[in-house]
């Protein structure tokens, strides 16, 4: 009876230090994991106020070609919206514009959706006009 005791005892305290050996890890892995997680946010959420950044002073960069005056900043789903000559007082065209920082400037779907309507000419123009409020 008593080496059954003893078996149990000796038992359990050989899985209750393996337990917590094992707790000890995995709280160590899951506090890295969450450094990482936080990190990769930050750097994330950096990336992506830096493009919004860029999206505003994109008229003011060498490499725009318009007037800064012409351009008009939409934000979402376009970025601009361009008027070439808006400025002499004769437009010329309309310039549609998306703005990309980073490797890849990948169009997301919707923007790739707005670029083909467009490139099919599914744009037209609309006037809403409110009545005056004379009694």
């Amino acid at each position: 009876m008593l080496g059954i005791f003893l078996t149990y005892y000796f038992s359990k305290l050989k899985f209750e230090g393996k337990f917590r050996q094992w707790q000890e890890t995995e709280k160590l892995r899951w506090e890295e994991e969450r450094e990482r997680a936080i990190k990769e946010a930050i750097a994330q959420s950096r990336a992506v106020l830096g493009g919004k950044f860029v999206e505003q002073l994109a008229p003011y960069l060498p490499e725009f070609k318009y007037d800064p005056t012409e351009a008009r900043f939409i934000g979402s789903p376009i970025d601009l919206i361009v008027f070439p000559g808006l400025a002499s007082g004769d437009p010329e065209e309309i310039v549609i514009m998306e703005i990309k920082t980073g490797k890849t400037g990948q169009l997301t779907p919707q923007e790739r959706k707005i670029r083909q309507l467009i490139e099919d000419g599914m744009v037209r123009w609309e006037l809403i006009q409110k009545p005056s409020q004379e009694a």
